[in-house]
């Protein structure tokens, strides 16, 4: 199941500075004012070969202290029924207040495990001070500053130490999960699979509790189908619902062999319908995009091919991905897009004998040799697809690190072109002969 680790606490203790740290971006903005990240942020990180994803818990609007207060209170009660552990952020340059207080009382009802994080720790009398946390009751206190990152290591490897290990038991039956907005066709494009009617997900907001897995075996094709939360729109939705489908839908995401994101025709690909396909990309899960309602659209000869290169725009540079245009109402393409979502599987599990890849990759690459740099001329020798539960391949030769990202690309770009890996992200690494 995949772990995940929410950032909670007051605004202005230093959370988006941490989720910077601890996913190695700098995708949160910070600011010395409270309340300035109004967008959910959340991102892959990775501590001593175990990977999490990340939720900086921001999204906060200027007003009273009540209005912070209620907006805290319930993404602290989301944190502790979604997430795998806890960080709570608190601030040794101002103590405890009465809103640490507050959120610690939540925390120490519930059975996740939280670690209480002293922030803005960078002196001694600083690490002498932090001592007053311990009167939480929450336990051991971790002095860290998040801005230059000391105290971070001896924080994960606390947090990590109780997360399993990605080796979970190897599914027989591959994992198709459905993502998308609320009302974009994802309960009735499983009901038209199942050729029943099933009430799997209502228009109320926060109603599914867990994903849902449907067992599929029709038309010589059987798999787990796993119906998610809907992503809301920001305008149509308070804060914290849109936090927990997010925490919802990652966790089916990460669970999953391919994410198929459904969008409506009308609305074309929104920013948290990107932010989940990237997510998907990071994951290296297969990917397909299923354009819904497409029967509502006027179009003419060009239409299709324009809404795709929009979509291929907004999601590069990963771009090969399979995109079909459906109407789940009117049952047209969506058997193709199972039948599509099959092959995306394939392609991700595929395996390309070696003699096969060096016969054809090195040929290439005798052709478009890359480029020397500083007179030096790199060879490679070798090729070779690594084992994996995505595709990656080692090129060996004999100066790796003269290797530019332009030549990687180009690199991908052939495999890609010679052996079909639509729908699937490849991880591709040059190593020493």
């Amino acid at each position: 199941m995949a772990n995940i680790v929410a950032i909670v606490g007051r605004p202005n203790v230093g959370k988006s500075t941490l989720y910077n740290r601890l996913t190695e971006s700098r995708k949160a903005i910070v600011d010395d004012f409270s309340g300035v990240t109004r967008d959910r942020h959340y991102g892959q990180a990775e501590w001593i070969g175990k990977k999490f994803t990340v939720i900086d818990t921001g999204g906060f609007v200027h007003g009273s202290d009540d209005v912070f207060e209620a907006a805290i209170r319930d993404q602290v009660l989301i944190a502790i029924e979604e997430a795998s552990a806890i960080l709570f952020v608190v601030d040794v340059t101002t103590g405890i207040t009465d809103l640490d207080d507050e959120i610690a009382d939540l925390l120490r009802r519930s059975k996740k495990p939280v670690y209480v994080v002293s922030n803005k720790v960078d002196s001694a009398k600083q690490t002498h001070d932090s001592a007053e946390f311990y009167a939480l009751g929450l336990g051991e206190v971790f002095n860290i500053s998040s801005m230059t990152g000391s105290g971070t290591g001896e924080l994960l490897d606390a947090v990590v130490e109780n997360f399993e290990n990605e080796e979970e038991e190897e599914s027989e039956l591959p994992k198709f999960t459905i993502v998308g907005r609320p009302n974009v066709g994802k309960s009735s494009l499983t009901n038209a699979l199942l050729g029943k009617e099933r009430n799997i997900v209502t228009p109320i907001a926060g109603t599914t509790r867990d994903s849902i897995r449907i067992h599929y075996n029709q038309f010589g094709h059987e798999f787990l189908l796993v119906d998610t939360a809907g992503l809301r729109r920001k305008s149509k939705v308070n804060e914290d619902i849109e936090f927990y489908s997010v925490m919802r839908t990652i966790k089916a995401l990460e669970d999953s062999d391919v994410v198929i994101l459904m969008i409506d025709a009308k609305d074309g690909i929104e920013a948290q319908d990107i932010n989940i396909f990237h997510l998907a990309e990071k994951n290296k899960k297969g990917i397909l995009i299923l354009v819904n309602k497409w029967d509502t659209v006027e179009k003419d000869h060009k239409t299709a091919k324009e809404f795709e290169q929009n979509i291929k725009n907004k999601i590069a540079p990963f771009t090969d991905v399979p995109i079909i245009f459906t109407s789940v109402t009117e049952k047209q393409r969506i058997f193709k897009a199972i039948e599509t979502a099959m092959e995306v599987y394939e392609n991700k599990t595929k395996k390309i004998p070696t003699s096969k890849l060096n016969d054809v990759m090195l040929d290439i690459i005798e052709k478009y040799p890359p480029p020397a740099t500083k007179g030096k001329f790199i060879k490679i020798k070798y090729v070779t697809q690594l084992p994996g539960r995505s595709p990656m391949f080692a090129f060996f030769c004999n100066l790796p690190q003269y290797i530019k990202d332009p030549y990687k690309r180009f690199i991908e770009n052939k495999l890609r072109e010679n052996f079909d890996f639509s729908g699937v992200p490849i991880q591709i690494f040059f190593r020493q002969k």
